[in-house]
C-alpha cells in the first residue's frame, strides 16, 4: 500500500525524518551520502499521500532564486527545486500505473523550506495546543499525572493522550491559553450549578476557584470518563498559567511580538537582558534569535560576542544564532517574508505586517506565521511566479478557477464545484464563534461537521522541508473554514521550540570561538 508517511492530525502528516535539518542543512550536508538519501525517502513518502489519497497535484515550489540571476545558488537553496522534481517523477509514474489515477490536476502542492519563516519555530506561541508542547514535559502527546489513591496511599500515576479522541482537547487545542481557562472554568461551574451535590458542598456562598470545582467534581457519584477529561484539562491549563507567571512570560511573549511586528528595538531588548538576568537560557536565546531575524545589522562584527555577553548565553547557546544563516541560504535571495539580511532603512524593522481588517481577539496574539500569507496568496493565484515556480504551470483558464476557490480537475472525485467566496473574511479564531455546548463536548468537532469537504474547491497541501510548528499546523486549520478549500500540512518532523533549538545547534560541527559568532 502507499502508505509511507504518517498522519499526526485530520490535516497534517510528516515523513518522519528527525534529522532532516541536520541531513540538508548542517555544514557540507550535500557533501554526505546522507543528503541525497533523505531527499529521496522524502519525495517518496510525500508522493505517497497523493497515491493513497489518489489526488494529482499541481507542484509548485520556492524556486533557488529571484529575478537577480547573478546570485550564487547553493545546493540548500535548491532543495525544493530537487524535491519538487522527485516528487512530479513519482506521481507521473503513479498516473500512469495506479487504476483510477486522475489524470488532470485535482489539488495543489506547494513545496517550501524552514527558511520561509525562522521566527515561528522559536516564538511563544499562545494557544493552548502549543503550550503544551513547549511548557510541559510531554513524551509525543502523552501527558503524565497523579491521582489521589482510592486506597489512600500514594497517589498513582496515570497517562492521558492529548489527541483528536479528546473532545474537551479538539475544542480547545487553537484557542489562547487564557480563553482555554475561562472556558474550562465555565464548564466546571455549568456542571457544578446543575448537581444539588455538588451545591450542598457550597455552603458559604463564595464563588469556588476553578481548583475547588475540580475537587468537587472529583468527589461526586456522577464522576465519568466526560469529567476526568475535563478536570484533567483544568489541571493541565492550571499547571500552564503557573509556569507563564513563574517564568514572566507574559512580558518576555510582549516584547517577542512588538519585536516582530516592529514596536520594540534594540534598546528594549538591552533593557531585558540586562533587568531580567534571571531569565533562562532558552528563553533569552530564543529572544536573541527574533532579534536577529529582524536586526540581522545588530550580529555584524564583534557586536554578535558583546550580545552574547551581556545575555549571559554560552558559546554553544550562540551556535543556534549562527546557524540561522546555514538555513537561510544564498544572502541577497528575494523573499516574500522571513527572514531577510537587507533591509530599507528609512523604513522601521519589521517582520511582519498587522494583518488588514483583523482584530486581536486575545493579547499576546498577534503572531501570525508567514505560511498564512503564502497560502491565502496561493489560493488567490498571487504566488510571484519568479519566487514560486510549477513543474506542471497550469493554463491561464485553470489559474483563473484556481484563483476562486473552484473544484476544477476535482470534479472525478467529488461531482461538485463551490462558488466564489470571500479570501479576506475577518480573522475571528473559532473560539470566538458561537460555542455549541458546555458539556466538555466540543464546538470545533461540531464546526468540522459542518465543513462538508465535498462542496469545497481543490485541496491544498503545503511541505515544508526542515520541519513545522504548531502554529503552522493551526493556520491550516484556520484557512480551511476561511477559504473552503482543505489546507493539509506536511513536513519532516513537528518541533516543538527546545527540540528545534536542540537541532540548529547540531548544524555546524566545528567549535564557535567567541570572536567568531556573527551573522
Amino acid at each position: 500500500m502507499n502508505l509511507e508517511y504518517f498522519p499526526i492530525d485530520t490535516q497534517g502528516f510528516i515523513t518522519d525524518h528527525e534529522r532532516a535539518l541536520e541531513d540538508l542543512y548542517g555544514e557540507n550536508a550535500e557533501n554526505s551520502r546522507r543528503f541525497d538519501v533523505c531527499l529521496h525517502a522524502m519525495a517518496t513518502r510525500i508522493a505517497t499521500v497523493f497515491a493513497s489519497l489518489k489526488e494529482f497535484p499541481f507542484v509548485r515550489y520556492r524556486a533557488s532564486k529571484g529575478l537577480d540571476s547573478s546570485t550564487v545558488v547553493s545546493p540548500r537553496d535548491l532543495l525544493p527545486t530537487k524535491l519538487a522534481a522527485a516528487i512530479w517523477n513519482s506521481i507521473t509514474t503513479y498516473k500512469a500505473s495506479i487504476p483510477n489515477f486522475p489524470q488532470t490536476e485535482t489539488c495543489e502542492l506547494l513545496i517550501l523550506d524552514r527558511s520561509i519563516d525562522q521566527i515561528a519555530p522559536v516564538i511563544h506561541e499562545w494557544t493552548y495546543d502549543s503550550m503544551c508542547h513547549d511548557l510541559l514535559d510531554l513524551d509525543g502527546n502523552k501527558y503524565v499525572y497523579e491521582v489521589p489513591s482510592k486506597s489512600g496511599g500514594k497517589p498513582e500515576k496515570k497517562e492521558a493522550l492529548l489527541e483528536d479522541h479528546d473532545p474537551i482537547w479538539l475544542e480547545l487545542r487553537h484557542a489562547h491559553i487564557a480563553d482555554a481557562s475561562e472556558r474550562l472554568h465555565e464548564k466546571m461551574t455549568n456542571f457544578v450549578s446543575k448537581n444539588k451535590a455538588a451545591q450542598l458542598q457550597q455552603r458559604d456562598g463564595s464563588e469556588l476557584s476553578t481548583r475547588d470545582l475540580q475537587k468537587m467534581v472529583q468527589a461526586l457519584p456522577q464522576y465519568n470518563e466526560q469529567m476526568e477529561k475535563l478536570t484533567l484539562h483544568v489541571e493541565i491549563a492550571g499547571k500552564i498559567n503557573r509556569i507563564i507567571r513563574d517564568l514572566a512570560l507574559r512580558e518576555l511573549g510582549q516584547l517577542e511580538q512588538d519585536l516582530v511586528f516592529g514596536d520594540a528595538g534594540t534598546k528594549e531588548v538591552i533593557n531585558f537582558f540586562r533587568s531580567k538576568q534571571d531569565a533562562s537560557n532558552e528563553n533569552k536565546l530564543r529572544l536573541m534569535m527574533i532579534y536577529a531575524s529582524v536586526y540581522p545589522e545588530k550580529f555584524e562584527g564583534d557586536k554578535a560576542s558583546k550580545l552574547m555577553q551581556l545575555a549571559k548565553l554560552s558559546v554553544e547557546d550562540m551556535k543556534a544564532v549562527k546557524n540561522m544563516k546555514l538555513i537561510e541560504g544564498s544572502a541577497n535571495r528575494k523573499t516574500s517574508g522571513g527572514f531577510s539580511l537587507k533591509f530599507d532603512s528609512k523604513r522601521k524593522h519589521a517582520a511582519r505586517k498587522d494583518r488588514t481588517g483583523e482584530e486581536e481577539t486575545w493579547q499576546l496574539f498577534r503572531f501570525y506565521p508567514m505560511l498564512e500569507e503564502l497560502l491565502e496568496k496561493l489560493s488567490k493565484g498571487e504566488l510571484p511566479k519568479d519566487e514560486y515556480q510549477c513543474m506542471n504551470e497550469p493554463s491561464p483558464s485553470q489559474t483563473s478557477d484556481q484563483g476562486n476557490g473552484s473544484s476544477h480537475g476535482r470534479s472525478t472525485r467529488t461531482g461538485q464545484s463551490s462558488g466564489p467566496h470571500s479570501m479576506r473574511s475577518r480573522r475571528t479564531a473559532t473560539w470566538a464563534r458561537p460555542r455549541l455546548s458546555d458539556d466538555g463536548y466540543s464546538s470545533d468537532s461540531s464546526l468540522r461537521n459542518a465543513l462538508d469537504f465535498k462542496k469545497m474547491g481543490q485541496r491544498i497541501f503545503v511541505f515544508i522541508i526542515g520541519g513545522a510548528t504548531r502554529s503552522e499546523l493551526r493556520v491550516c486549520h484556520k484557512l480551511t473554514s476561511k477559504l473552503r478549500r482543505e489546507v493539509v500540512l506536511g513536513a519532516t518532523s513537528i518541533d516543538d521550540p527546545p527540540v528545534y533549538l536542540t537541532k540548529l545547534k547540531l548544524l555546524s560541527e566545528t567549535e564557535l570561538s567567541i570572536d567568531s559568532i556573527r551573522i
